[in-house]
């Protein structure tokens, strides 16, 4: 079945636009039309345009407000111009104003990407759920990135029709470096120290830096002669910088990740919510042990042996799982060397690709039965 598909992200970096690209060039690869709508910046458009999707821009901003409207406005241009056979929507600005679009007339999938009202507290959380639970009626499917995403969905009284297809990565992408090697990297990165933690990720209040550091001086007075490295930019760079915590470096954004999880001893992933970190299935592909905190895909990502994950929040067992793979760097190679083989055995790419044609030949085959019956009933 020839599909023509329309991806729709407001992310243009990180994890949600990993996985448009993926998906969008592995159906260019099935020989399909394949569009992303998203906003003219990042890297994302480069990436889908080389591996041969159209790419449409959508102004659109990261949070919702009176800006919506118009936002909803510029997506109904691209979709009038555009025949699609189905359209997939990312993440929770995408979600918005897709589906308040198109209300159930076009085949949809809309993809979470870590639920909306986890990000909102008080009034606004319990209106992000009003949210999700109304505007589930026009989804065909709702498709998460973990098993834990959807039970949270389902638990928060957001009723869908359900899919799960877990992230996945090329492990090809990413050097499994032996201690040669990580020199090497650490030499070309100038970073001297004799243990490393790398921490990649947006710095936001979502992924948790300021846990992180809250949890370093423990690590510090054990294992004094690391040093924290956060890669990444974010909204909170300024007041992370302004905290000036010794052995801490932040290095911003870079199109070389590969390079800091090489020079690595730990990964950690401090995140307050996800749906299943990239970061992690990168870094076991990598040959990195991963520490972090139980947000939703976190364990199902870490298989038991490849790192820890430790409870939400917990500053202290955070530091003390990072010390212990620091003080014991023959046992963190061993987690990162069976994280690795996890990866490459249950995170495929071409699984998870052939895993969404599925889910979209579902939708469709539903929608044709759906219009034929309807057909049948007045036709009687």
């Amino acid at each position: 079945m020839s599909m023509r598909v329309l991806h729709v992200a407001q992310p243009t970096t990180g994890g949600v636009a990993r996985f448009v690209t993926d998906a969008a060039c592995a159906q260019v690869g099935f020989g399909w039309d394949v569009a992303v709508a998203a906003p003219d910046s990042g890297w994302l458009s480069d990436a889908v345009r080389g591996g041969g999707a159209n790419f449409l821009v959508w102004d659109a901003t990261r949070d919702p407000g009176l800006r919506t409207f118009q936002e909803c406005a510029r997506l109904a241009a691209v979709i009038k111009h555009r025949a699609v056979d189905i359209v997939h929507l990312h993440s929770s600005k995408a979600g918005l104003v897709g589906r308040l679009r198109l209300r159930g007339r076009t085949a949809c999938v809309f993809q979470p990407h870590a639920w909306s009202f986890d990000a909102a507290e008080g009034a606004l959380r319990q209106l992000t759920i009003g949210w999700e639970r109304y505007a589930a009626r026009w989804a065909d499917r709702v498709l998460c990135v973990s098993v834990a995403e959807r039970q949270r969905g389902v638990a928060a009284g957001v009723t869908a029709t359900y899919a799960v297809i877990v992230n996945s990565v090329d492990g090809r992408r990413f050097l499994v470096a032996d201690d040669e090697q990580r020199a090497q990297v650490r030499q070309r990165l100038s970073i001297s120290a004799a243990s490393i933690v790398v921490c990649v990720g947006r710095l936001s209040r979502q992924k948790g830096q300021d846990l992180l550091l809250a949890a370093w001086p423990a690590v510090l007075e054990r294992v004094p002669d690391a040093t924290l490295v956060l890669v990444g930019s974010g909204p909170d760079e300024m007041s992370l910088r302004a905290r000036r915590e010794d052995h801490v470096q932040i290095v911003g954004s870079t199109d070389d990740v590969a390079s800091w999880y090489a020079a690595a001893d730990v990964v950690v992933i401090p995140s307050r919510w996800e749906g299943m970190p990239f970061v992690a299935l990168e870094a076991m592909a990598s040959g990195r042990s991963v520490v972090g905190f139980d947000v939703a895909g976190l364990r199902e990502a870490v298989t038991p042996g490849a790192g820890a994950v430790v409870p939400s929040g917990n500053i202290p067992a955070l530091a003390a799982a990072l010390t212990a793979r620091l003080l014991a760097s023959d046992a963190a190679a061993r987690e990162g060397r069976l994280g690795r083989q996890h990866v490459l055995a249950e995170h495929n790419p071409a699984r998870a690709a052939a895993a969404l044609r599925r889910l979209y030949e579902g939708v469709l085959d539903e929608r044709l039965r759906a219009g034929a019956a309807e057909f049948d009933r007045h036709a009687r």
